[in-house]
């Protein structure tokens, strides 16, 4: 799931002025050429001084041909909107599919900024919390890592696309493993059962992503093996970092709250063996806004709690 690296560089001050549009639609116009053209010489000479400082010749010539052997040439540029007033947001039409891009112009209309990230549509629904009801994903008594609304309690709240998703993994005695820490089948959740929460549609499947040595990271893939499902509600719900060749389930299939999907692991861009478990307005995360996931009824640090969203720190489990 090798992703085009996106962030060439966005290098402004927010107190900026912002710039017409017309000098922008001009800028654009000139962009789109040179890239069709690839002539990444000319692109680099619209990039302002700090921008060839964070950008040379030579990463702007194999950013931007890595960009068109997988997108191919710029059909068009729409104009989106404004962000914070400085920098315009545009759909960019490739040959093969679009991408959002952010520009920044400078005082001297040169380009101050560029990021490019997947095509967000405006009339995604935002999804404050899920209305299916959910038992937990898992078997037996888990311990929440990373979980709640706050960043405090759980990181994730501070992306987007990953709002309130959780990190859960095992723990005994205080510790997520015995023995070695650089063998995955020393972790207590490796390996464990991910059962569905709910009756659901499985929409996207991710395999073939080998585990990681603990301590490691894959951040070419970011969520390594990974299962999308699909409730009545259309909500997505992801469940990413699974065992490698665990995922029993498929794209299309319809599945049972309670069956098995696959095994806990350790693949993606993850240090050691947990679930990421998130909810999603979309089946891509990439362009997705998370949303709040509470609990029909389970077990919270040993007491009954009934639509109950865990937060850092809890031991959950299922009633039965």
């Amino acid at each position: 799931m090798k992703k085009i690296g996106f962030i060439i560089a966005f290098i402004f001050t927010l107190f900026s002025f912002s710039q017409e549009k017309e000098n922008y639609n001009l800028i654009v116009s000139q962009f789109k050429d040179l890239y069709n053209a690839s002539d990444y010489n000319g692109v680099f000479e619209l990039f302002n001084a700090d921008m060839q400082t964070a950008l040379p010749i030579d990463k702007t010539e194999a950013f931007f041909t890595d960009m068109k052997s997988r997108l191919g040439d710029i059909k068009a540029f729409e104009f989106n909107r404004l962000k914070q007033g400085v920098a315009h947001i545009y759909k960019v039409t490739y040959e093969s599919e679009s991408r959002d891009m952010l520009l920044y112009l400078d005082n001297s209309d040169k380009i101050g900024g560029l990021l490019v990230t997947p095509h967000k549509p405006n009339d995604l629904p935002i999804i404050e919390r899920n209305t299916t009801k959910m038992i937990l994903p898992f078997k037996e008594e888990w311990f929440v890592f990373w979980g709640g609304t706050t960043v405090a309690q759980n990181y994730h709240v501070a992306y987007e696309d990953q709002q309130y998703a959780y990190d859960i993994l095992m723990v005994k005695d205080g510790s997520s493993y015995s023995g070695d820490p650089k063998k995955n089948e020393n972790y207590y959740v490796f390996g464990k059962d991910i059962i569905a929460p709910c009756d659901a549609k499985v929409v996207k499947v991710i395999t073939g992503v080998k585990d990681n040595i603990p301590g490691e990271l894959n951040p070419e893939q970011l969520t390594g093996n990974t299962i999308v499902l699909q409730t009545e509600a259309e909500e997505y719900i992801l469940f990413a970092h699974l065992k490698e060749n665990s995922i029993l389930v498929k794209e299309g299939q319809m599945i049972k709250q309670g069956d098995v999907m696959g095994q806990c692991g350790n693949s993606g861009n993850t240090t050691e063996a947990h679930l990421h478990l998130s909810l999603q307005n979309a089946v891509d995360m990439n362009i997705s806004t998370g949303g709040k996931i509470y609990f029909d009824k389970i077990l919270v640090n040993g007491k009954i709690k009934e639509d109950y969203l865990p937060v850092k720190e809890d031991f959950i489990k299922n009633i039965n």
